[in-house]
């Protein structure tokens, strides 16, 4: 199984959830059967690390911050579940995949969020909107995780 997450430029939002996901695959032992990757709508990023603030609040937390920001690509939409961050992304992977129901909000996988909630790009705020943003991804990956199991 494939599980690709897409922000903007694949440095802060994406990123995160790819690492907070793969820890938690590897914390209930799926990791063997599951690829995870994120990528960028924009291509402005690729080839640069995540953005520092998105790996201080990932150290911070124990997680793995090795990336490499990369754009969209064939390989991004074959993925079995292609999880978007916002809206603006849902719009662009559905329109570029076959079968749109494969393009999944990531909030909707947070049963105290609503299912069109988003995750904020927090690029141009202060550094209190990547721990939000962090918050945000930890409360949907139980939810993502057991879709995951469900389908493995």
């Amino acid at each position: 199984m494939h599980v690709s997450f897409v922000c903007t430029g694949n440095i802060c939002r994406s990123p995160m959830a790819e690492k907070v996901f793969r820890a938690a695959l590897d914390d209930a032992g799926l990791a063997a059967g599951v690829e995870v990757t994120s990528a960028g709508t924009g291509g402005w990023h690729v080839g640069e690390p995540m953005d520092p603030r998105a790996a201080e609040v990932l150290v911070r937390h124990g997680y793995d911050t090795a990336h490499t920001a990369r754009q969209i690509d064939s390989h991004t939409l074959s993925a079995d579940v292609i999880v978007a961050l916002d809206h603006g992304h849902r719009r662009a992977l559905r329109d570029s995949v076959p079968e749109p129901d494969r393009v999944v909000m990531l909030r909707s996988f947070d049963p105290d969020a609503s299912d069109d909630a988003e995750v904020p790009d927090p690029y141009y705020g202060g550094p209190d909107g990547f721990d939000e943003v962090l918050r945000m991804i930890r409360a949907a990956v139980p939810g993502l995780l057991e879709r995951v199991r469900k389908e493995l």
